[in-house]
């Protein structure tokens, strides 16, 4: 089972580098559209065949399908974690340059105040 830790981890690191640096691009977006539905199906499967889903577990190396399905939702979740902190991040810094913008458009110029004696 530690192989296969290493190999999930590893998968970990190496979708969150495609995504951190390919965010924003058609081919990201897709990418995500398919792991999700790609997970969907498998989510499915594993209910309707917990049989099937143990057997690949003990293959892998791990004893019990849930075991499996448990590790796969953390990669998923630690996964849209990531996503959503990343999308976040690019919304704020747009609305700080919109907000900047707005204020710039908006802008008066300083009234001369004359000094009295």
């Amino acid at each position: 089972m530690i192989w296969f830790q290493i190999l999930a981890i590893l998968g970990i690191v190496a979708l969150v580098g495609f995504f951190v640096v390919n965010r924003g691009t058609a081919r990201a977006s897709a990418g995500v559209k398919l792991l999700f539905v790609a997970f969907v199906v498998f989510g499915a499967y594993a209910m309707l065949r917990q049989d099937d889903v143990t057997w690949v577990a003990n293959k892998l190396g791990i004893q019990r399908g849930l075991d499996l399905v448990l590790f796969l939702l953390v990669i998923a979740f630690a996964f849209t974690t990531v996503s959503t902190y990343l999308r976040f991040r690019d919304l704020e810094v747009r609305y700080a340059r919109l907000a900047r913008a707005v204020a710039l458009q908006n802008a008066e110029p300083p009234h001369d105040v004359e000094s009295r004696d």
